[in-house]
């Protein structure tokens, strides 16, 4: 059995250091999607259907099965492999399901990357300073400072170019067109895993909404946000774990 984790933007696998921890297994493997942590090709158009064919790439090339893990724009990527390509996975969990859900809009930041212009200010406001810097601006919103400094040094013009055109790819309707395939996604057992306190991925009637007609199991973590694997990782194990036993 294979664990693999995907994260999203504008992090690197370091996000998932107290997970790993927390789980204690050894057939855990993290993916940095190009640009992310890892070498941004000059000719990978990083579309989030680039992504998606990354991803299964990846996913072909190990032994199966696999249990995949996809955090933020890391869990889009994940949605959209099974929807696509289930047959490459033993099970999927996601938490970000709900922003496949025909009434999901983008937040705030995401809209101002998506916007011409106004993006590419805010991707250099965003990488600007000292990886210290801008470590203690994550430390701000709940980051501890190990995992923010971490993911500030691998931080680089290549993320700013993925996030750009990954966003822009993503901008509406495209998720919309996207989740009219959600019942693909059933053919393998899922799990959405739904932080009450996180403002970015739709209303908890979006996530159990677009979670049923994946064919997914949901999880609520009352109290924690954005980063629930970071806040508190044994509970997110926990959830992780369940999740896979009941599957054997």
């Amino acid at each position: 059995m294979t664990v693999v984790l995907v994260h999203g933007n504008p992090e690197t696998d370091a996000i998932w250091n107290p997970l790993v921890d927390a789980l204690g297994r050894d057939d855990v493997l993290r993916l940095s999607p190009p640009g992310f942590g890892s070498p941004l090709p000059e000719d990978f158009s990083a579309t989030y259907l680039a992504y998606r064919d990354w991803l299964e790439t990846q996913l072909e090339s190990l032994d199966r099965p696999v249990d995949l893990v996809g955090h933020d724009f890391g869990g889009i990527h994940v949605v959209n492999v099974v929807m696509h390509r289930p047959e490459l996975v033993r099970s999927w969990a996601s938490d970000v399901v709900g922003m496949f859900d025909p009434e999901y809009e983008w937040h705030d930041m995401a809209r101002v990357f998506q916007a011409p212009g106004e993006g590419e200010q805010l991707v250099e406001m965003m990488l600007s300073g000292t990886p210290e810097e801008r470590a203690a601006q994550y430390a701000m919103v709940g980051l501890p400072e190990d995992i923010g400094k971490r993911i500030a040094a691998a931080q680089s013009p290549e993320m700013g170019r993925a996030i750009l055109e990954l966003y822009r790819s993503a901008r509406q309707p495209a998720l919309e067109q996207a989740g009219l395939d959600l019942e693909n996604a059933a053919v393998r057992p899922g799990l959405s895993v739904s932080a009450t306190d996180d403002p970015y991925v739709g209303s908890a009637e979006m996530r159990r909404r677009a979670a049923g007609r994946a064919g997914a199991r949901t999880e609520v973590l009352d109290g924690l946000g954005h980063w629930w694997m970071v806040q508190d990782p044994a509970r997110g194990a926990a959830v992780l774990t369940g999740f896979w036993d009941g599957l054997d």
